[in-house]
């Protein structure tokens, strides 16, 4: 049997041509902007659905709209992949977008051409994940990276547009952070002994992030200004792999002003504790390993048990509580984004400055607070100075 192809001969029109096969059904074709012809995906049923879908075409060109069809057919992985390498991130970040990928996104779009990831698809799969994990907070993290990713698809115009849509999607809605009380402060520095109260100290009055902690050098630390100057961080990566670099952002190179209270604990730390010389490690362990999240992480929660403190009071949460007394004490949403190295891009923190004066006023406010509280303490019949008791009996 002789193959059915098209009938000879085109009908052509001011922009593109429409022909019938000997079916019966017909065909569209047009030239692109470089001269190459195109030819519809799919066949119609009649002559007008072939002239409708040229004039579409034909008002996406004029309009600058008209995208390569073939465009799309770039792999999902192999751009994602890509993606986080050309993004320069920080180690952290780097991993927590590799660990989003292989768990949450490439098992569902992996094998996906970006052009055929749709609006129903990415609703499809973040429900999904929602009902299977149940961790709202990490698939709003995954669902941002998702989004990122293929919004810069759109920008390559490899997609017309981006299929993440859904409002609301990437945010976080995490539970509020405990605060702690001067008090609890001072007994969980006592609970994790000697030569870690200081990194709770400094966690709490700093607030300094742990990574930062980890890559004080003893040149860091003036006695005489009790200053500390952030040059750098040490981030633990789930390898157990340190990963010495750059602070979280430019904002996160500073020079913290200490409180007075501090400096007697600051100058048994550096004569008793820290590596030998200049550039020594501010935080080493007893056999003179440097400071790391995971070992210090099961000190921090056998000190937070023996204290009385709720399982979810992470570390991190001092920092909070280091915002929380500094705002009591008289400094502005500037000095503490300043003191704790933060960034903003909010538009009113621009009119507003916290210059390294200001930064010791704020200190001398947190000293002061610190001691009332611990005076405070020490007056109440059969209490320690450490708040240990107060703790267990709350």
């Amino acid at each position: 049997m002789a193959r059915k192809g098209p009938k000879k001969g085109k009908n052509f029109r001011r922009f593109g041509a429409v022909r019938q096969y000997r079916s019966g059904r017909w065909t569209a074709s047009y030239l692109d902007p470089s001269g190459e012809r195109r030819r519809a995906p799919d066949t119609f049923d009649t002559k007008t659905d072939a002239e409708v879908w040229l004039s579409q075409v034909e008002a996406d060109l004029t309009r600058g709209d008209w995208r390569d069809p073939e465009a799309g057919a770039v792999n999902f992985k192999e751009y994602a992949v890509k993606w986080v390498s050309e993004r320069g991130v920080g180690p952290t970040t780097d991993e927590l977008y590799r660990r989003l990928l292989r768990l949450h996104i490439l098992p569902t779009f992996g094998t996906s051409d970006l052009d055929q990831i749709t609006p129903p698809r990415v609703r499809e799969w973040r429900a999904e994940r929602i009902a299977a994990t149940g961790a709202a907070t990490t698939v709003a993290k995954a669902y941002r990276l998702l989004k990122a990713i293929l919004e810069t698809a759109a920008d390559d115009e490899l997609i017309r547009r981006n299929p993440c849509r859904i409002r609301g999607a990437g945010k976080e809605a995490a539970a509020e952070r405990e605060i702690a009380t001067v008090e609890q402060v001072d007994a969980l520095a006592n609970a994790v002994g000697p030569r870690w109260r200081l990194v709770v100290f400094l966690g709490a009055y700093g607030p300094l992030r742990p990574e930062e902690q980890a890559e004080l050098r003893c040149r860091d630390v003036d006695l005489d200004t009790m200053t500390i100057r952030v040059r750098k961080a040490a981030p633990e990566l789930n390898t157990g792999k340190r990963a010495e670099g750059p602070t979280k952002s430019e904002a996160g190179k500073r020079y913290v002003v200490l409180p007075a209270f501090l400096h007697t604990d600051l100058r048994r730390h550096l004569d008793w504790y820290a590596e030998k010389g200049r550039d020594g490690l501010l935080f080493v362990g007893e056999k003179g390993a440097p400071f790391r999240r995971t070992s210090f992480g099961r000190k921090w929660r056998k000190a937070r048990a023996h204290v009385g403190m709720p399982d979810g009071f992470r570390f991190y949460d001092l920092r909070h509580t280091g915002h929380t007394l500094a705002t009591r004490s008289g400094a502005t949403l500037k000095d503490t984004m300043v003191r704790a190295g933060q960034s903003s891009e909010k538009a009113a923190l621009i009119y507003q400055h916290s210059d390294h004066e200001r930064q010791k006023e704020v200190a001398s406010g947190l000293d002061a607070m610190v001691r009332a509280a611990r005076q405070k303490g020490s007056d109440q019949p059969g209490e320690g100075s450490s708040g240990a008791e107060v703790v267990r009996g709350a």
